[in-house]
C-alpha cells in the first residue's frame, strides 16, 4: 500500500474510533520544512507512517535513517511527541490504540500550576 494509502487507512480508523481529525502535513519546525504525516497540534502529538520498510523505502537506507533521527530529535526538543508506526501497526489496530491512549494520557495530565 502507499504511503498515501497508509494515510487515508490511518485518517479512516482516527474517524470510525471517535478520535478528533488530525491536521495532516502538520510544517512544525520554525526553520526547516519538515513535517509530520498527522499532528494533533494542540496535543503536540504527532504520527509519522514510516513506509516501505519490507522494500527497501528511504526510511530505511543509511541517509533516510540519519535525516529521520534528526527530525525526530529536534521535533521532541520542540516539545513533540512523536509516534511511529508501519503499515502492520494501522492493519492490526496498534496505531489506532497508541493515538487513542497519547490522546487520553494528555488530556488527563495533571496541570504543573
Amino acid at each position: 500500500m502507499s504511503k498515501s494509502g497508509l494515510e487515508s487507512a490511518l485518517l479512516f480508523h482516527v474517524k470510525i474510533n471517535g478520535i478528533p481529525e488530525p491536521v495532516t502535513e502538520h510544517r512544525f519546525h520554525p526553520k526547516r520544512r519538515w513535517r509530520f504525516d498527522m499532528a494533533w497540534t494542540d496535543e503536540m502529538l504527532a504520527v509519522e507512517i514510516e513506509g516501505g520498510v519490507w522494500s527497501g523505502g528511504r526510511h530505511t537506507t543509511g541517509a533516510g535513517f540519519i535525516a529521520d533521527c534528526q527530525k525526530y530529535n529536534e521535533a521532541t526538543l520542540l516539545g513533540w511527541r512523536i509516534i511511529r508506526v508501519t503499515s502492520a501497526h494501522i492493519e492490526n489496530g496498534a496505531a489506532i490504540d497508541w493515538i487513542r491512549r497519547a490522546l487520553m494520557a494528555q488530556a488527563t495530565e495533571p496541570s504543573p500550576f
